[in-house]
């Protein structure tokens, strides 16, 4: 069973039932090493500046998400 086969079954479950693993899934990361998360990072980085490189996402320049902020909390 793969990634895509396992979410589809878990939202098949009832809303309980998927908050209940949602959460548990949540908990499990805090059992995760520094290590583990730092390369989680690193993989997560790589994936986002691989889908930049290939058009599926644009940069938006920092100065700008931050004016929209600042807009969004007046």
């Amino acid at each position: 069973m793969n990634l895509a086969d396992i979410e589809a079954e878990a939202l098949k479950l009832n809303p309980n039932g998927r908050a209940k693993l949602a959460t548990t899934l949540l908990h499990s990361l805090e059992d995760l090493s520094e290590a583990e998360i730092e390369n989680l990072w690193f993989e997560e980085a790589e994936r986002r500046d691989r889908e930049l490189d290939e058009g599926g996402a644009t940069a938006i320049p920092a100065e700008e998400v931050l004016r929209e902020i600042r807009a969004r909390l007046r």
